[in-house]
């Protein structure tokens, strides 16, 4: 798309929904071929999260909405109907960004009545996504946070996270930082059918021991496990062997949850890419969004054995420092680079 058509004031046909958060230009580049990033202005860029005593953050923070990782199972694709967007091709391909981010999280750290409480990045959408290439929304972020003295967490898909390691380094000297991966396949055909918008499994591999390297504990996300495709012990144990191997300090292992729509774009990609399993699946879901109460028992009980034997099951809530880091800071990656995101 030529940028003589990027103005504020051109009329690109965005939806309707965009123009309730904020909306000022659609814009496709050919480094990013097949996505459509739709730029708005927030008005906040904390979150609280309603009814978080369970959870060990109150706070998030998202850049992104929709996600060019385009995981089948995706448990947030239902947010983009709010925007008159479809929850599954439109979530994959349409994705919106939150320019001004970084400027208003600035000021809202800055409030006296602020208490420096946890803030999550990555429970949404991977705030490590392609459009992280371009819009480079995290450096900020993570200076924002640091400087103010507000502890965060990381968890993402995205190799992008090793461009921004030094600052995450820095910030662990100032507060505590937790940084997570998720790798829940190990068998690189599964994955490019099931999470074809993500590095590799061999790449995510590499990047928890470059962060292991650096000097941060890694926690790792084995996470969702899919029923009758990697939830045989056999699979878990070579998934955890190799992430033990890269360095994770610990991980955690649990199963699908289908909600709302999302429950329909995994089924679909499940009637085309396994259709053997399609019976199986409304069985086990058929009374709700989660697995039955008998098969997480046998989950939990069929992986806390491979978690302690590769010393994977201690504490994850806090991921500090552990050693001196010797980083020296990687060169940043192009957008003209898109596929290594």
């Amino acid at each position: 798309m030529r940028w003589d058509g990027q103005g504020v004031e051109v009329d690109d046909g965005a939806l309707p929904g965009l123009q309730r958060i904020g909306f000022t230009r659609s814009v496709r580049t050919p480094q990013f071929e097949g996505l459509t990033f739709h730029e708005i202005v927030c008005k906040s860029a904390l979150n609280k999260v309603p009814n978080a005593s369970m959870l060990p953050f109150k706070y998030t923070v998202n850049g992104y909405r929709g996600c060019s990782h385009a995981c089948r199972y995706c448990f947030a694709r239902p947010t983009h109907e709010y925007l008159e967007f479809d929850s599954g091709r439109d979530f994959d391909t349409q994705v919106v960004v939150k320019t001004n981010v970084v400027e208003v999280l600035r000021r809202e750290l800055a409030r006296p009545s602020w208490r420096r409480e946890t803030v999550a990045l990555g429970t949404n959408t991977d705030p490590y996504q392609r459009a992280e290439g371009r819009y480079a929304l995290m450096p900020g972020i993570i200076g924002a946070l640091a400087r103010s003295g507000t502890p965060f967490s990381i968890l993402t898909k995205g190799t992008l996270l090793r461009r921004d390691l030094a600052l995450i380094v820095d910030a662990a000297d100032s507060v505590e930082v937790s940084v997570a991966v998720s790798l829940a396949v190990g068998d690189p055909d599964l994955h490019e059918d099931l999470e074809p918008g993500t590095p590799s499994p061999r790449a995510r591999l590499e990047l928890i021991r470059a962060i292991s390297d650096a000097g941060l504990n890694c926690h790792v996300m084995i996470a969702p496990v899919l029923p009758m495709m990697t939830d045989s012990a056999e699979h878990l144990d070579g998934l955890l062997g190799r992430v033990a191997s890269a360095g994770a300090a610990s991980a955690t292992v649990f199963g699908l949850h289908l909600r709302g729509s999302t429950r329909g774009w995994f089924m679909d990609w499940l009637a085309q890419s396994r259709p053997d399993l399609v019976g199986q699946y409304r069985q086990l879901y058929g009374r709700g969004a989660y697995l039955p109460k008998d098969y997480r028992d046998e989950l939990r009980a069929r992986a806390a054995p491979l978690l302690a034997k590769y010393g994977l099951a201690g504490d994850h809530r806090s991921f500090r420092v552990t050693t001196t880091p010797t980083l020296t800071p990687p060169p940043v990656v192009a957008e003209l680079q898109p596929t290594l995101f």
